[in-house]
């Protein structure tokens, strides 16, 4: 069942038409990410000074909206996706003590 949040986003690109291809979707997710990285490079001096975190609110709002966009076009539930992360996440930590995927 999709959340509140992606409920918004589904209706927000009907009432727009705004529906697009998955491809498509994934592309400007990137793009968007794209842009967080990007103030993140500026902001920290290109990590020289990687305390310096600055992204704007909008930009990582961007991103959200793309993801979330992206699962709408996919019809893939964006809480429950988040969910079973979260439990490989934990699973991992509890095996070796890391959430990274490498071995």
């Amino acid at each position: 069942m999709e959340t509140k949040t992606q409920e918004r986003v589904r209706s927000f690109l009907e009432t727009h038409d705004l529906e697009t291809e998955p491809a498509y979707r994934v592309l400007d997710l990137l793009s968007e990410a794209g842009e967080v990285a990007k103030e993140v490079n500026t902001s920290t001096e290109y990590g020289t000074t990687p305390t310096d975190v600055s992204v704007a609110r909008d930009e990582l709002g961007d991103t959200l909206f793309a993801l979330l966009a992206l699962c709408v076009e996919l019809e893939v539930d964006a809480e429950a996706a988040l969910e079973t992360s979260l439990a490989k996440y934990e699973k991992r930590l509890e095996e070796r003590e890391s959430a990274g995927s490498g071995a």
